[in-house]
């Protein structure tokens, strides 16, 4: 297996008015993206990556300075699942993964300037919804010329995106890959996502979100809102086995100036030091709109509550994966999904991976989990290989 080497970004932008669930408008919007892999003849081997909350288009690959040199630390957030002889193996397909609108890093989003106002959007940045990114990257697809996907993809949020994607255009996707995620949030990680985002709105530095103007950045909510969120994607197991009750060089009551803002065990250093460093490139409406997101998906509401009717929409195949200890998005939500598909007689596939890493299993190189994809990927590359071979004449010569 070998890395995609330097991939480069691209953007699109679009001047036609995006209508959002909420019933406003994005009337003018930029979408950054980034492709690897060829598109065969007939169009029929583009894969869409849906990205999860605090990733990007970067998927795969390493970025370049102006030199033209590789990055340190650039790496695509799923590159060990993404490239020549991988899993999804950009040798045999087209992979394409699109920042979404209200992300902060490229794409149209708070950060940007309010076309009707001329003022930075801040907190002004329209509510949006799972099904307004699946919207606006249909949009992106139309421009590429892709009608049909052999397949969209996510892990998490990610995995909303792709079951909306079957539900909102069944036609155009043939094979769904719903990775760690769930067909709703439960009142739990609502919760979460509420305590994070007070965290932030009640940084003296958010200004109503309208932060940009004053040249500030609400840091201290920021950091609360990671630590709060990397609690949530680490399993008890993991978290036990990284740093158990493990004191940072000195034993309790070694200082006698010691102070409650001391840090004293390793597990504090580590959730310092995400949350530092996620305040120093993720912007904090950003992280408003997203959680908002996640909360606001849930297809079945639109049909009393029945997720089987729900998915009863889609005509997509699926694979459907958890993970043994990922309590935020458990194996029991991603069993919901496969009966409501078994339901309704879907082909779907599910794996149950017995891994100890949490949440954050479907980003790790886990040798089990890589195998289930592969495999799936491998039967699909066949499929496309068998329709897209020409007819033979098997007549008898007269």
């Amino acid at each position: 297996m070998s890395s995609l080497g330097v991939v480069t970004p691209a953007s699109m932008h679009f001047g036609t008015p995006l209508p959002l669930q909420s019933g406003a408008v994005l009337r003018d919007y930029t979408l950054m993206y980034e492709t690897y892999g060829r598109l065969n003849p007939d169009r029929s081997n583009a894969v869409l990556v849906c990205h999860a909350l605090n990733a990007s288009h970067h998927v795969a690959g390493l970025h370049a300075d102006d030199n033209g040199q590789p990055l340190p630390k650039s790496q695509g957030w799923w590159d060990n699942l993404i490239g020549p002889g991988k899993p999804l193996d950009t040798d045999k397909f087209f992979v394409i993964c699109i920042n979404n609108p209200g992300s902060c890093f490229g794409s149209t989003g708070p950060m940007h300037t309010n076309p009707d106002t001329g003022r930075i959007y801040g907190a002004d940045f329209p509510v949006v919804t799972v099904e307004d990114w699946v919207d606006a990257q249909a949009r992106l697809l139309d421009r590429l010329g892709i009608e049909q996907l052999a397949a969209v993809v996510g892990g998490s949020l990610g995995g909303m995106q792709a079951l909306c994607w079957s539900m909102r255009y069944p036609q155009r996707v043939k094979h769904c890959v719903a990775i760690a995620t769930a067909p709703n949030l439960s009142a739990q990680n609502i919760a979460f996502n509420e305590v994070a985002r007070r965290a932030i709105v009640t940084d003296p530095d958010f200004h109503d979100g309208h932060f940009y103007e004053f040249g500030v950045v609400p840091r201290r909510g920021l950091r609360v809102a990671r630590m709060i969120g990397h609690i949530t994607y680490l399993s008890d197991d993991v978290m036990e086995e990284k740093f158990g009750r493990e004191l940072v060089g000195r034993d309790l009551g070694d200082d006698p100036n010691y102070s409650t803002k001391n840090i004293e065990f390793q597990v504090e250093s580590y959730l310092r030091y995400q949350g530092d460093k996620f305040s120093d490139y993720f912007d904090a409406n950003t992280y408003l709109l997203i959680t908002r997101a996640l909360d606001y998906f849930d297809p079945a509401r639109h049909f009393g509550g029945n997720l089987s009717e729900a998915l009863g929409q889609a005509s997509a195949r699926f694979l459907v994966v958890s993970f043994t200890t990922d309590w935020r998005f458990s194996p029991a939500r991603s069993r919901e999904i496969v009966k409501a598909l078994v339901d309704t007689a879907h082909d779907v596939s599910y794996a149950e991976i017995d891994a100890p890493h949490g949440h954050d299993a479907f980003l790790l190189d886990d040798p089990r989990y890589h195998g289930v994809v592969r495999a799936y990927f491998e039967r699909m590359d066949r499929e496309i290989q068998f329709q897209s071979a020409p007819l033979q004449d098997l007549r008898q010569p007269a």
